[in-house]
């Protein structure tokens, strides 16, 4: 399956099995030179110009059926023997990794023209080149995987979702084809009907208490196993854990090549998790029937499908422009005031560093996701207006907890989409000019003057601050803890 966040992505090689030219052209040289033949005395036997075959040995074109039977004969062996998956001798297995390398990113961005690799080049030299190819690989990955670029690629990303406001027909597609295949009726997805999706797509689900630290699930795709923490059963929703798990399989992810397919990757998930959870089919005419009644509430997408306020708010940005006609805003906030999700259409006018960043940037605290902090009442919701330099934007926000300490989530609507909402008669009000530092990002002067000079702050670094980006092929893994546990949990 194809994902839809990114256009198609660089040219990949063969699948494990799939004989591609350049190995059907080697072990044509191979079976050739095991049989004493020469170039132009294989040519004269088929009826062809060395040239031309050369150009089949070297992979650059692929032989028609009628040749290809030609040259079996020639060689008495058999076209199956020509096709056949087995791993050819290590010199031609050497051959096919460089030429390989050659007609990829790395060589073409450093310049390096393609070359025949011909019989005197010593075979520790395409040793050398290969593993010299792979740690430039290596090295680029690693300076790809910085706090910046991360910020550019999420940055690049929010373009995109803003451009979609935020919806994704294809991924609404997904989501309806895997209901319709369990007999989903609609409304609130059951864990049993989460667990008769991973039936569907050929995994059994598997509670252990030694997951990865650094994983959320583990799928054994060999042996169709999806193992989850078994304190999911105790704590946090555990159909989630479970559609993310198998958003990735329905998707058709592949490893990561960059921080920004990476970051491409957990929105996809995620927005597939949500349609999964909140179907838009039957949350729609839910939405229609309370924007109807000037009645709209996240909490009440919340209850009706069983989910966590933070997830209701995710989805209700999925369908609010598309079809209720709302440009909308969401937030989360640590309790640090740190933005740490973000996704805006409707030209409020965040915070931002010179990348044009608003994750990680400071909320000002006169925001309504920063004023919930203070609110007593966590049983109700909390509404704001909030007055800016680009108009007036109402809000409505929760505080959740999670194992990195409180959260508080919200979202928000301008003034002239307010009547639509429950909780728009709310007598709160902020002012707030979230561009400008001396809204709150900086001391008042008094305090300044009086402090400045005699104050001395021992300052939390941020864990994220130093540390660099994970690589790998799966950001954030340990993948010897990973293989580790696959190893050690596989039926035997």
């Amino acid at each position: 399956m194809t994902t839809t966040l990114t256009a198609d992505r660089r040219a990949e090689e063969p699948d494990d099995g799939e004989v591609d030219p350049l190995t059907i052209g080697r072990r044509i040289r191979q079976l050739r030179t095991d049989r004493g033949m020469t170039l132009e005395e294989l040519a004269a036997a088929v009826d062809r110009a060395p040239s031309q075959l050369s150009m089949i040995e070297n992979g650059r074109r692929e032989p028609k059926l009628s040749l290809l039977q030609a040259i079996a004969r020639a060689l008495g062996s058999s076209i199956e023997a020509i096709l056949e998956s087995e791993p050819l001798d290590e010199r031609a297995t050497l051959e096919i990794s460089l030429e390989r390398a050659m007609r990829g990113q790395t060589f073409q961005a450093l310049g390096i023209p393609p070359f025949r690799i011909g019989k005197t080049v010593p075979t520790e030299a395409l040793k050398a080149m290969i593993a010299l190819q792979g740690e430039i690989e290596r090295l680029r990955d690693e300076r790809a995987a910085t706090p910046e670029e991360a910020r550019r690629a999420n940055v690049a990303l929010r373009k995109l979702m803003r451009t979609q406001n935020n919806y994704f027909p294809e991924l609404e597609e997904q989501a309806r084809r895997i209901l319709d295949a369990v007999d989903h009726p609609g409304g609130p997805l059951t864990q049993r009907t989460a667990s008769d999706i991973a039936a569907h797509l050929g995994f059994t689900l598997h509670y252990v208490p030694d997951l990865p630290q650094t994983t959320r699930s583990v799928a054994d795709i060999k042996n169709g196993r999806l193992y989850l923490s078994s304190r999911l059963t105790a704590k946090g929703d555990p159909r989630t854990a479970v559609l993310q798990a198998l958003s990735s399989r329905i998707l058709g992810h592949r490893e990561p090549t960059s921080y920004a397919d990476f970051l491409r990757q957990r929105v996809e998930t995620n927005y597939l998790t949500g349609a999964l959870l909140i179907p838009e089919a039957h949350a729609v005419p839910f939405l229609q029937d309370a924007k109807n009644d000037r009645a709209i509430s996240i909490e009440d997408l919340r209850d009706a499908y069983s989910v966590s306020y933070e997830s209701a708010a995710h989805r209700f940005t999925n369908l609010a422009t598309v079809h209720l006609g709302l440009p909308v805003h969401f937030l989360k906030v640590h309790e640090s005031g740190v933005i740490t999700k973000v996704y805006e259409n409707d030209d409020v006018n965040f915070p931002t560093d010179r990348l044009g960043s608003i994750e990680g940037q400071m909320c000002c605290r006169k925001w309504t996701s920063r004023v919930v902090f203070d609110v007593d009442d966590h049983f109700n919701p909390y509404y704001q207006y909030t007055d800016t330099g680009n108009g007036t934007y109402w809000c409505t926000a929760r505080v959740e907890m999670s194992s990195e300490g409180a959260h508080s989530v919200s979202v928000g609507v301008r003034f002239d989409d307010t009547k639509w909402f429950l909780g728009r008669d709310t007598q709160n009000r902020g002012v707030s000019k979230h561009s400008v530092e001396v809204c709150c990002r900086r001391a008042p002067a008094d305090l300044e003057s009086s402090w400045r000079d005699q104050s001395w702050p021992n300052v939390r670094t941020p864990r994220t601050l130093l540390a660099t980006l994970p690589t790998g092929s799966f950001p954030g893994v340990d993948t010897t803890d990973l293989y580790e546990f696959l190893e050690a949990h596989a039926p035997r």
